[in-house]
């Protein structure tokens, strides 16, 4: 889908693709605002920024404004996304079967507030893409061992690049599930930027690395980066995300 410029189109979030309850999944709708940016001919990290959870099964406005494209309901501005020059800087990779190893670690097995979570829930196999993080042995690194669902492409067959950003989101805010040990915040961080650009394509059924790092705090903002690498170590994806602690 593209937003051609000056033109309205309209998004509807399936129930599938939620995060928090009732809302979309911050990475699958940050994915899908930057496929419309990309899908018109830009090659750049693409930066979107949620303002307002995104509600599921209701009509939404698409709209190309400038070199941007805006989301919203009615009168509320949800999102938008634009182009950015800002190289991105990848975590390091991580072998498959140090990924796969490290998931036994995931701190969500043992309490997950957002169990239904497109991404990192604990969906069943072939829902969710069931991306489990957990810290990589002598590394500041999460990683998980992604095994691609087979009923996750488009009508063409590919996966798209929503699926591959939702992959990208949530380990980014695992990554700093261990500086919150003994003291989590009453509620989970909220996404509220992620910044990402996908090079290669993802293919169903493939094995992949998703590999994140805490790289910051500010307040009640923190900071971390992640990465989806191919087996032999090839990039396929890279983000950096600003999740939002809440009051």
């Amino acid at each position: 889908m593209t937003a051609a410029a000056g033109l309205q189109t309209v998004l509807t979030v399936p129930k599938r693709f939620r995060g928090p309850e009732g809302t979309a999944n911050g990475g699958w709708i940050a994915g899908t605002l930057a496929g419309t940016l990309t899908g018109a001919g830009h090659e750049s990290p693409v930066e979107v920024t949620l303002r307002r959870p995104v509600p599921l099964e209701t009509g939404l406005t698409l709209e190309q404004v400038g070199n941007a494209v805006v989301l919203s309901v009615g009168e509320s501005h949800l999102a938008e996304a634009i182009p950015v020059a800002e190289p991105l800087t990848p975590p390091p990779f991580v072998s498959f079967t140090d990924a796969a190893r490290a998931e036994s670690g995931f701190p969500g097995l043992h309490g997950h507030a957002i169990a239904g979570c497109f991404a990192c829930g604990l969906r069943e196999p072939g829902d969710g893409l069931r991306i489990f993080p957990g810290p990589v042995d002598g590394t500041d690194l999460v990683a998980a061992g992604w095994r691609v669902p087979f009923n996750v492409t488009d009508e063409q067959g590919v996966v798209p690049g929503s699926i591959i950003w939702a992959a990208l989101d949530c380990a980014t805010g695992w990554a700093h599930h261990r500086a919150f040990t003994g003291a989590e915040p009453a509620r989970p961080p909220l996404l509220g930027r992620l910044t990402g650009q996908v090079f290669r394509r993802v293919y169903p059924m493939g094995r992949y690395s998703v590999v994140a790092r805490a790289t910051g705090r500010e307040g009640r903002k923190i900071f971390g980066t992640s990465a989806v690498y191919e087996v032999d170590g090839t990039l396929v994806a890279a983000a950096q995300a600003t999740w939002i602690i809440p009051k």
